[in-house]
């Protein structure tokens, strides 16, 4: 796993590479042809390539990279409500005794909004700072303020969350809060049914082990080729100036990222447990390494369990039921990505941020964060149903969001590092309100730690 992730990051950092590459000469020969009166020469060879065949005009283009392009982006999306339904489903599942861990599972959901709520609030406020300082603005393409979807009531939300009809849903890739809604209903109805219920068990099971796989097919194999592709195209469509939006995102992300890494989650530490933040630190950061290189926080799991338990004290108990469920439903560092490459796609798009399309997109965020299943590029996957919540549907909108899956791959990896690590600070707290926390283990050095562990103790 860890050798195949490699791979894929080697992949997609030669695709963007290349992509960048042969973008730039694209623009330089599209220049070039345009100014020295070879228009006609550029259409053909935008056409070949290029052309959107969907649009007025191109009804005889080729438009090669564009039909790679969205065979990619249609692939992914057909997705997504199986994803999210079967990934609430099982996660409801986990909480096998209900009487007994209400208590638990109560902290342990109260913890995981907090720290999402708290992940969402900051990347909101960067957001937004970035987009009235025009950082996320692209002038160059003149763009039209674009209106989005009719107003409506922002607590119509709430009203729609809950479906008149449950098979709809399906077939509607906006309507993800929906779908977790029921999802989690009819989860909870299963845990009460108890063994009553297993053949919808094993479907989900099944569905969701299909869906991994699909998605691990489809962005091994066919990802690197595909974000070229996007990116080739991007630099076709809109040249450098598109481009340079993007920096912006990609900068401002990462620097989020790495302060809730670092701080956040030390504060966090202190503030729940009143522990020294200092040692989870120190013995948190291989699994935030291990989840940076698979990009997969399902794959990060194992070692995950066995650095919370044995190097920071939390009872398995504790940490058996805490951080599977967290490797579902709590995505601090998806939440953080979503928010502000949200805000950077209005930006880009030319459409307005108005108070209520923050509150929108943050519930959306947190609705989207928890139906993100452990699987690598899903955050990116999951933005789309976002985007179409808040309405930014226009052509520009998606494209920047194909600009998006095409730069995104090294902030997923540090995603999935801050989602693992979250995990772990949260079952740490949870531990420590129950009395479960061993914190001689949670102070040890490794090499006393591996004593400890090695006799058996």
């Amino acid at each position: 796993m860890k050798k195949l992730s490699k791979n894929l990051t080697t992949k997609m950092m030669t695709a963007l590479v290349l992509g960048i590459f042969v973008g730039v000469a694209v623009i330089m020969l599209r220049e070039s042809l345009l100014t020295n009166g070879n228009s006609d020469l550029w259409k053909t060879i935008n056409s070949i390539f290029f052309a959107d065949i969907t649009a007025d005009g191109n009804e005889r283009a080729i438009g090669l990279f564009y039909i790679i392009g969205q065979l990619f982006v249609r692939a992914l999306q057909v997705v997504i409500i199986p994803m999210v339904f079967t990934s609430i489903v099982l996660a409801m599942l986990r909480i096998s005794d209900t009487k007994k861990l209400g208590r638990i599972s109560g902290k342990t959901l109260g913890y995981f909004l907090l720290t999402t709520t708290i992940a969402i609030v900051l990347a909101a406020c960067v957001g937004m700072l970035a987009y009235n300082a025009g950082l996320f603005n692209n002038q160059a393409l003149d763009l039209q303020q674009s209106t989005g979807t009719t107003a409506k009531n922002a607590l119509l939300v709430l009203v729609e969350a809950v479906p008149n009809n449950l098979v709809s849903i399906f077939g509607n890739n906006g309507a993800v809060l929906a779908v977790v809604v029921s999802a989690a209903m009819i989860g909870i109805c299963i845990n009460r049914l108890e063994d009553k219920v297993t053949v919808l068990v094993k479907l989900c099971e099944e569905i969701n082990s299909i869906i991994t796989v699909f998605l691990d097919i489809i962005i091994n194999y066919f990802g690197p080729i595909a974000i070229f592709c996007l990116l080739v195209r991007t630099c076709a469509s809109y040249g450098v100036t598109y481009l340079q939006p993007a920096f912006a995102y990609v900068v401002l992300t990462v620097m989020l990222l790495l302060f809730t890494l670092v701080v956040g989650y030390a504060i966090f530490i202190k503030l729940s447990t009143g522990l020294n933040p200092i040692p989870f630190i120190k013995k948190i950061t291989k699994v935030a390494l291990f989840g940076f290189s698979t990009s997969s926080s399902a794959a990060t799991l194992p070692l995950n369990m066995k650095t919370t338990t044995n190097e920071l004290g939390v009872h398995e108990e504790i940490a058996s039921f805490v951080l599977p469920l967290g490797m579902t439903v709590n995505m601090d560092g998806t939440a953080i990505m979503q928010v502000i490459a949200t805000i950077f796609i209005a930006g880009c798009a030319g459409y307005p941020m108005t108070l209520a399309n923050i509150l929108m997109i943050g519930v959306l965020a947190i609705v989207a964060s928890v139906g993100t299943p452990a699987a690598p590029g899903a955050g990116a996957v999951i933005l789309f149903t976002i985007l179409t919540g808040v309405g930014f549907q226009s052509e520009l909108a998606l494209m920047t969001y194909t600009l998006i899956l095409a730069i995104n791959r090294p902030i997923e990896m540090l995603v999935t590092s801050l989602n693992v690590v979250g995990d772990s600070a949260c079952a740490i707290a949870v531990a420590k309100s129950e009395g479960a926390l061993d914190e001689e283990a949670y102070y040890a050095t490794d090499a006393v730690v591996t004593e400890v562990v090695d006799r058996g103790i």
